[in-house]
């Protein structure tokens, strides 16, 4: 049925292999390198009834050891184009994570992206950077607002959804341009980044994103959708959880200056001796993000477990106003009545840190012990990892404890952050 699609078909891969918790049973596996095979696949395999699991890197997935009952669609599209006001060339690697599933929908029309140039294996892609008169004309619309200034600008950068997301970042960073360096090290790929709305030290997708691609498999119809459209909010957007929509590209507005965003995270800001506010050279942020991350084992590395994880597993709680005395006084009642609470606002109440309730609920790094195959990792408590030999069934069990406990000591239910699939918590 895939034959005529361009996607290479795998029987019986072990998810675990595609995920960076490493767990998760097998499913036949369909690679797509191109968004013309990506469409194609995904429209065959609707148009079946087949259920479709969309992956790219796995890196905010969590599988069943059953694997999944259906095709899984791997998005390996990597192209990148960075559009500014002068030419030349800089190269980027092939991608990481996206999700959705799906089962049925009718045929969809050819695709309009742009198109980077692959070698042979389909690993490595030029980035093109290129003059757009259209948006050099709009750059002196924004010179009396300079924090907006360049994001209104000449530069943008459009990325296939497979592109590896930190390699993304990379490039825009080598290239010259600023904006999105605190979301450096993020494991994962660009068309993941609006699902969930990533984000890190002070800075959201929905900040910087001015529009995404999408592919709608109910009416087939493919087009690119304004920000404000996609209901983002903290750690979330209206394409997460919802099989609707498949995202094919993303864009970005970058700082034509090479300034970083301003600095609105205090470690980060004392980590690079600046102040809160202030912006830096975009590749100074980056290399401070990285090793601030590395820390906390949030950037993959093969062989530290504590990166065998889907980063930060629980989001931090936001307890509605009405809520928060009552939460305020279950923390004073187990820790005492001076301890200092790190709080934050939020829209809709007050922000609590999930890695400040783990902890002082009782689960320290590490947790249970070393002879455990799923524990929190020993450098950051909100990590639950693989210590080599975890299924997802000792992550999960690993989840309920902490989850269960946190809301047994402070009233506070912690809600998972990784897309779940074959299983629930």
């Amino acid at each position: 049925m895939l034959a005529t699609t361009g996607a290479r078909l795998r029987d019986a891969v072990p998810l675990a292999e595609l995920t960076t918790l490493r767990v998760g049973g097998p499913a036949p596996v369909a690679d797509c390198a191109t968004t013309e095979a990506l469409v194609a696949t995904v429209r065959a395999l609707d148009a079946a009834d087949i259920p479709v699991l969309l992956v790219a890197g796995g890196s905010n997935l969590l599988v069943a050891d059953e694997g999944f009952p259906g095709v899984v669609v791997r998005i390996a599209t990597a192209g990148v184009r960075i559009t500014a006001a002068t030419t030349g060339a800089v190269s980027t690697t092939s991608g990481t994570a996206v999700v959705t599933s799906h089962t049925g929908a009718p045929a969809a029309p050819a695709v309009d992206v742009p198109h980077s140039v692959r070698d042979v294996a389909g690993n490595v892609d030029t980035v093109a950077v290129e003059a757009d008169a259209h948006d050099a004309a709009r750059s002196d619309a924004a010179a009396a607002a300079p924090d907006e200034a360049d994001l209104t600008g000449a530069v943008r950068v459009i990325a296939e959804a497979g592109a590896n997301w930190d390699a993304v970042v990379a490039e825009t960073v080598a290239a010259g341009y600023g904006g999105l360096e605190c979301l450096s090290g993020i494991p994962g790929s660009a068309g993941a980044t609006p699902v969930q709305n990533v984000g890190a030290y002070g800075v959201e997708v929905a900040h910087l994103l001015t529009r995404v691609q999408l592919l709608d498999r109910a009416s087939g119809e493919i087009a690119w959708v304004d920000p404000a459209e996609l209901g983002f909010g903290y750690r979330t957007s209206v394409l997460k959880h919802s099989d609707h929509a498949v995202v094919l590209a993303v864009e970005f507005a970058l700082r034509a200056d090479g300034s970083s965003a301003p600095l609105r995270y205090r470690e980060l800001a004392a980590a690079l001796g600046a102040e809160e506010g202030e912006s830096r050279p975009a590749a100074e942020v980056r290399a401070g993000v990285l090793r601030l991350r590395a820390g906390k084992g949030m950037v993959l590395d093969p062989a530290d477990h504590d990166t065998w994880s889907a980063g930060s597993f629980f989001t931090n709680p936001v307890v509605p106003a009405a809520r928060v005395e009552e939460v305020r006084a279950a923390i004073a009642a187990r820790l005492g009545s001076d301890v200092a609470v790190p709080t934050y606002p939020a829209p809709d109440g007050v922000k609590f840190s999930a890695g400040w309730l783990i902890e002082r609920a009782g689960f320290a790094k590490g947790f249970p012990d070393e002879s455990a195959p799923a524990r929190l990792s020993t450098k950051h408590t909100l990590a639950l990892t693989n210590r080599g030999a975890a299924k997802a069934s000792d992550v999960v069990a690993l989840a309920r404890t902490v989850r269960d406990g946190v809301a047994e000591r402070f009233g506070i239910r912690l809600e998972p952050e990784p897309v779940t699939v074959g299983l629930t918590l």
